[in-house]
């Protein structure tokens, strides 16, 4: 039976604005409060699914969230109709206000922890929302995504989908964006690859000076339990705090990978021979042929990579078993990492081709094309069994670009969040995607 690992990326939301809110993320900080252009933001990340698609890659899309989220406010004080609760915390705590208003969900590498069936004592797929304790404005995000990964991947049969861990600093979780899974074949049993960033209750793993480590050792061992996974097919690893010091907040900021290989820089990981001998030996044991492609910090530095997001790319398997990286533009912009990358796909190696997408409204708010996607291997079966209505095809594509227009300003300032016609924008826009999309009753302005 035929496997694929399928794309599955985040369509930005109408609120998109550069609201700044992730500490730690050097590209929130340095571009808050600049103006944003929703429109843009999603077109672009349209026109990097479409053309993935034509590629002959499989591709579906998440929807956004309702936002501004006027719940969350209620929870913090705020009464009165809506318009009242956002022009209250506007006057009284706009942090707040721009908080609820982000549309971080964009960003679905951080949406779940995916395990194919391969890999899972019963034979599902199992998701696990992702709790994103970390950053208030991203751990209200987890109930609506459960909403929407449950009525795109429905049938039970073939899904398991588990609540985010408890909302408490010891179970940190960020989903996909600390995760990936190594495999001979998309269909067959592979090793899972959690990293983490502190030990939660074991003061012997060293921890960062400057910025939040986001991912616990505690909360990836919890997912690996409620996946089912065998001890035999998971690797733990830790991410090296210097270099989440330098803003790389997620491990996809500092490596990424796809089949039996891994890209990753000198710098990335703690006891990293340690480390690439278990994946190695794992993988073996499951027919794997472990291969991994290290970056050398004379070439490239942290800092190189955390401003292009070199890493924080697609790590895509050709039909003739070659690899080919998408990247943002960003990375063709920096001398270093563009004459890096022209060495690695000239040296016949396993990386031959690179291309470049301009997703800079994104880039800007610290998120690369990794950033927007979560990845979903399926066998034949199962790919049959997800929501149709969110797999990407010339039709849709063409629906949501005309959605996007339809609905999306194409300039947002934090003033602009204060208007209490964003939210009906939003909701309006939302109820017709969910129409489009085929996904039911999924936000709460629907449900309740």
């Amino acid at each position: 039976m035929k496997s694929y690992e399928v794309n599955f990326d985040g369509l930005v939301g109408p609120t998109h604005n550069y609201g700044g809110l992730s500490y730690g993320n050097v590209a929130s900080q340095s571009n808050s409060q600049q103006s944003s252009n929703p429109k843009e933001a999603a077109l672009q990340g349209l026109a990097k699914m479409k053309a993935l698609m034509d590629m002959g890659f499989q591709q579906g899309v998440l929807a956004p969230q309702e936002r501004p989220d006027v719940a969350a406010l209620r929870r913090l004080g705020f009464s009165g109709t809506d318009a009242q609760v956002i022009e209250r915390a506007a006057k009284e705590a706009m942090p707040l206000l721009v908080a609820s208003c982000s549309a971080s969900s964009m960003w679905v590498a951080n949406a779940a922890t995916v395990s194919p069936s391969a890999d899972t004592a019963d034979g599902r797929v199992h998701f696990t929302a992702a709790n994103l304790n970390c950053k208030y404005h991203r751990s209200i995000e987890h109930p609506t995504t459960s909403h929407v990964l449950g009525a795109m991947f429905a049938n039970q049969q073939h899904f398991a989908h588990h609540a985010a861990l408890p909302a408490v600093a010891q179970f940190g979780d960020e989903g996909a964006a600390n995760h990936t899974r190594f495999c001979r074949e998309y269909g067959e049993a592979g090793v899972e690859f959690f990293v983490f960033g502190r030990s939660a209750f074991d003061n012997r793993f060293a921890a960062p000076q400057k910025y939040p480590a986001r991912q616990t050792l505690e909360a990836s061992q919890a997912v690996a339990r409620l996946h089912g996974l065998r001890d035999e097919g998971v690797v733990y690893a830790q991410q090296n705090p210097n270099v989440i010091d330098q803003g790389v907040f997620h491990n996809d900021v500092i490596a990424v990978g796809n089949g039996e290989v891994l890209f990753y820089h000198e710098d990335a990981f703690l006891e990293t021979d340690k480390m690439l001998a278990e994946l190695q030996g794992k993988l073996a044991k499951v027919g794997g042929n472990f291969q991994s492609v290290c970056v050398p910090r004379s070439a490239v530095t942290v800092d190189d990579a955390v401003r292009s997001y070199l890493f924080n790319s697609q790590l895509l398997s050709r039909a003739d078993g070659s690899m080919l990286l998408i990247v943002p533009q960003e990375c063709q912009a920096n001398e270093r990492v563009w004459a890096y990358l022209q060495s690695l796909t000239s040296s016949g190696g396993l990386i031959r081709e690179v291309k470049v997408f301009d997703l800079k409204q994104s880039m800007q708010n610290g998120g690369g094309p990794a950033c927007l996607r979560l990845r979903v291997a399926l066998n034949e079966t199962e790919l049959a069994a997800v929501n149709p209505g969110v797999i990407m095809t010339a039709p849709l594509y063409g629906s949501l670009t005309a959605w996007v227009e339809k609905h999306y300003r194409d300039r947002l300032s934090e003033t602009d969040l204060a208007d209490p016609q964003l939210l009906l924008e939003c909701r309006t826009a939302l109820d017709e995607l969910t129409q489009i999309l085929k996904l039911g009753a999924v936000y709460p302005f629907q449900i309740n």
